[in-house]
Formats: C-alpha cells, structure tokens, sequence
C-alpha cells in the first residue's frame, strides 16, 4: 500500500455514513443476536467494510484501539490515524480490541471495567470470515423470548457474562454485516 492510500477510503459522507453507522451499531448491541448491514466504511486490505465502518464512527483520539496481529499493518495504523485520531495502545489499554477471534485471544488481557465504573471496559470488534450457523441460544435485555446466534467460543462467552456487570462487550463484522453480543447477554448451548 502506498503512504497516499491511508488517505483513501474513510467515508464518502461522514456526516450522514456516521449517523447511519452509529444507528447500526446500537441496534445491534439493544438486539443481540440480531444482524445489520453497516457499510459506508472503506479501509486498507484486512480489514472487512463492517468492521471499518465501526472504527470510523465509534474512535476518536480519545478511544484507544488494539489491533490484533492478523489485522495490524502499517497501512491500517496510517489510516486509522489520519481518520480518527484514535491512538494505538496496548490490549491492556484498549477501548477497542480489533482482530479475528483467535489472534484477539487470550480475552482476560482486556479491561473488564471496575465496580466503580464498569464501562470502563473493552469492547472487541470479532472479524468473521461468515457468519455460520447458530450455536447458542440467547436471552437477556433487548431479546423477546430467545435468540440465536454463532459464537467462537462458548465457555468463554459464558465466563464472560458471568462477570456482568463487568466484563467485555463484543461486535461481530463479516462483510458489510455487524451483529453484537453484550456482556448483560446469557448464552446457552444449541447442542
């Protein structure tokens, strides 16, 4: 990638792609288990329209951002810099953690909040090559009766909500499409 690329990409209309981008994020994190396009967002290779999307419209150069080291690039680190601002920090600093499920592991380097604040957490941006079928069944604020959903790792998940509330929250991008699963969510196994 040349140095002028990070340039590029961004968004067309970041007035009205960061609104739309934003409504998409919070719907999904009210729905868990529920999936939205969310598009607009156009980065380096590596990095999937969603997940883009994200960044540009939740970071800022007050929000560190992790990147996983499947993801992480000098042309990704240019852009996310010139579009943001966001710094690039440690996943012990992170507000947010970017990368694919496994290079995003172990989960316990991320902030989990104090009881003071428990917002003070991590929020972990999971790039999926697809959403597959459904593992888990969901409950919890914002699900009716139960939802479904593919999760990488169930124990861990759990562990996770078990925490609550404490703990991290996650999005899920493949393609143009975010799904969420909040800490506040329980998980039960399909099978």
């Amino acid at each position: 990638m040349l140095q002028t690329d990070i340039y590029s990409g961004g968004f067309a209309d970041p007035a009205v792609a960061a609104a739309h981008g934003f409504r998409a994020a919070m719907d999904v994190m009210a729905r868990p288990g529920t999936r939205r396009e969310i598009t607009g967002g156009v980065a380096p290779e590596g990095l999937s329209p969603a997940a883009a999307s994200l960044i540009l419209t939740l970071c800022d150069p007050e929000t560190g951002i992790y990147l996983a080291p499947d993801v992480d690039s000098e042309a990704l680190r240019g852009w996310i810099t010139f579009h943001t601002g966001a710094p690039l920090v440690a996943a012990d600093k992170a507000d947010f953690a970017v990368g694919g499920w496994e290079a995003l592991m172990p989960m316990d380097q991320y902030r989990i909040g104090t009881t003071e604040y428990p917002d003070r957490s991590a929020t972990l941006v999971v790039e999926l090559a697809e959403f597959s079928a459904p593992n888990a069944s969901l409950t919890g604020p914002g699900i009716k009766d139960t939802a479904r959903m593919y999760l990488p790792d169930l124990a861990l998940l759990q562990r996770n909500a078990m925490l609550y509330p404490l703990g991290v929250d996650l999005f899920f991008t493949s393609g143009s499409e975010v799904a969420a699963l909040p800490r506040s969510t329980q998980i039960q196994s399909e099978g």
